[in-house]
């Protein structure tokens, strides 16, 4: 009270120092000038000229006449009503089903007199009364439609109800171009690519999980029209699949044209549909007659390959001007040549890092083949990021450790492509062969891995990797759920100034209880990306349809629908409904983070 009253005293000194008010006759109205102004420069018009707030006096039986108006501002005390009159017109409870569509705030089914808020309450009369933010969030958690976190209450007299307070709602907007889709790959969803060197791995005994093998997978060779009308109901406008290089070329220089014709027939369906399709050429398989040719580890795969990226795009330019030409080096040459898991089931860091090195000629030599035939065409490469951090930050051995194991897995690859310098252990030297070859970068993200320094792990770059104390785990160890990987990865692939495709991300979860939080939290990181202008272009779920996931068999279920493989049945989890409408709407809302993960709007929607 004696600040106040010096604040006071200092104010009537000035006047009289002044000799007059310094703010009377000040023109504050330049503020509106402006900012209409600078509306109609960026909108093209005023976007509030025509905004009808009229409604708001509807049944209002009398406004105040200007001079009353006056005399109310002067004395607020004059127009006061009693607390009786206060008593007999209780405030209105302020409920969700209650609001009427944005541009109608009042409810519905309530009289003007009592929705109408009464000018006579002054601020000194106004309590409000906060929950502990304990309460709060336990409240969120518990109930899948939130109780407000404060609420209003009336000082005198006490017997007026509380007044709720809707939670804070929100829709997060993607650019109006943004694309939406799906990924695949052929060898997990055509079925029968007996022609491949997967085909002949899943074979022998002890290399896919439980003796599963791909068999008919999604049989799309023979009716992926079905799934694409699925994505279509959905509202998908995109959808990446990939070419079976052992179908296209069942023999060295052999090329079967009813293969490519039927290849054909399923892009021509994807446009017919409206979505648009991203033809991935080498995704994970290759042909048989080429792995027993040492495959990816025989430098004349470069000239191979190209031949074949040339052949498809001849045959299939005329439906696709979107092209991936291969999936993921690092996992390839890593599974492969390292881990052992896929094949030829190496285990050797020096080839498996000549393996990547060659795939990155190979998809340079592919990239100008394409660009021969079609110009236009936007010829791109999807890589797969992993985020790492250090177990013990504080550690040097630790940091160095997650470096190291960043700079091989993430960005030797990276600084090939758009730099044109091979980095150890992947090279060294100039690799001007690749340098430039991107129209646009491909990110596949999942998950991320703690590293800690181990000197037992030579293979390995000396590094252990593990998940975070307490974190949430996918389904199978897939690894850790961290959906600010996403905006971390979307931040460094930003830094190239390429347009990015978001070309995989999912879960495996079969019972759909992570998914819906995954897809949510995962989209909201892309959506805080694409505020800070990075060129994000377009999203594609990893995946459709449950499919056949390479040395786990039929364990991991990655799709927004399920399929059992021995019918052939499909049926849609409730996240494909979450997706469907995030796809409709071009938006995340808050009444679809309530309707589907509820427990994320106190993250999502902060107060």
């Amino acid at each position: 009270m004696v600040k106040r009253k010096q604040k006071s005293d200092r104010r009537q000194e000035s006047d009289k120092v002044l000799g007059h008010d310094p703010f009377e006759g000040l023109d504050m109205e330049w503020i509106n000038r402006e900012e209409g102004e600078l509306s109609i420069r960026v909108l093209g018009q005023d976007p509030f000229e025509d905004l009808d707030v009229e409604w708001v006096y509807e049944g209002v039986d009398e406004l105040p006449t200007e001079p009353a108006q006056e005399e109310a501002d002067r004395n607020p005390s004059a127009v006061r009503v009693a607390p009786a009159e206060i008593e007999a017109r209780p405030i209105p409870r302020v409920t969700a089903d209650k609001l009427r569509p944005a541009d109608k705030l009042r409810p519905a089914d309530k009289a003007p007199s009592e929705w109408r808020r009464p000018r006579e309450f002054t601020v000194e009369q106004v309590v409000v009364e906060k929950f502990p933010l304990e309460q709060a969030v336990a409240e969120v958690e518990t109930t899948r439609h939130p109780r407000p976190a404060e609420r209003i209450q009336r000082g005198r007299p006490t017997s007026i109800a509380d007044t709720e307070v809707l939670m804070p709602a929100a829709t997060f907007h993607f650019p109006a171009d943004f694309k939406w889709g799906v990924a695949t790959a052929a060898h997990q969803v055509e079925g029968n690519n007996v022609l491949n060197d997967w085909w002949a791995w899943e074979q022998e005994n002890g290399h896919i999980k439980n003796g599963h093998m791909s068999g008919l997978a999604c049989d799309w060779w023979d009716n992926a029209e079905a799934d694409f009308d699925r994505a279509a109901e959905m509202g998908l406008d995109a959808l990446r699949l990939s070419i079976e290089w052992s179908r296209v070329e069942p023999r060295p220089g052999v090329f079967d044209d009813s293969a490519l014709q039927r290849y054909g027939q399923m892009l021509q369906g994807l446009r017919e549909r409206g979505i648009e399709p991203m033809v991935t050429l080498h995704h994970f398989t290759s042909p048989r007659w080429l792995a027993e040719q040492g495959g990816w580890e025989n430098p004349e795969v470069v000239a191979l390959f190209a031949r074949f990226a040339r052949r498809v795009v001849e045959a299939l330019g005329r439906h696709c001007d979107l092209w991936c030409t291969i999936n993921e080096p690092n996992v390839y040459g890593y599974m492969g040549y390292l881990e052992g898991v896929f094949p030829p089931g190496q285990s050797d860091l020096k080839t498996a890092m000549r393996v990547i090195r060659n795939m990155l000629v190979a998809h340079a030599a592919a990239y100008r083949e394409i660009h021969t035939l079609q110009p236009d065409a936007r010829v791109g490469l999807a890589h797969n990021m992993r985020v790492f951090d250090p177990v013990t930050r504080r550690s040097l051995l630790d940091r160095r450790a997650a470096r190291m194991t960043d700079k091989v897995y993430n960005q030797a690859i990276l600084t090939a492509l758009t730099r044109g310098w091979w980095t150890p252990p992947l090279g060294f030297g100039l690799a001007w062969k690749v340098r430039g070859t991107l129209d646009w970068i491909g990110l596949n993200y999942y998950t991320r891995d703690l590293v800690t320094f181990d000197h037992t792990q030579s293979e390995a770059l000396f590094n252990r990797r593990m998940q975070a104390e307490g974190a949430e785990l996918l389904d199978g160890g897939y690894g850790e759920f961290y959906p600010r990987g996403m905006f971390r990865c979307l931040q460094r692939l930003a830094r190239l100034g390429l347009p990015i495709y978001v070309t995989e991300n999912g879960i495996p979860d079969d019972d759909d209880d992570q998914r819906p939080r995954y897809l949510l939290s995962h989209l909201h990181e892309m959506w805080h990306a694409i505020q800070l202008c990075y060129p994000v272009m377009g999203y594609y779920h990893w995946t459709l349809v449950d499919n056949f996931e390479w040395a786990e068999g039929w364990t991991l279920r990655f799709g927004l629908i399920a399929l059992d493989p021995k019918t052939q049945s499909r049926t849609p989890r409730l996240s494909a409904d979450l997706y469907a409408e995030i796809v409709r709407a071009n938006a995340i809302s808050s009444r679809v983070i309530d309707t589907y993960a509820p427990e994320l709007r106190a993250e999502m929607l902060p107060r």
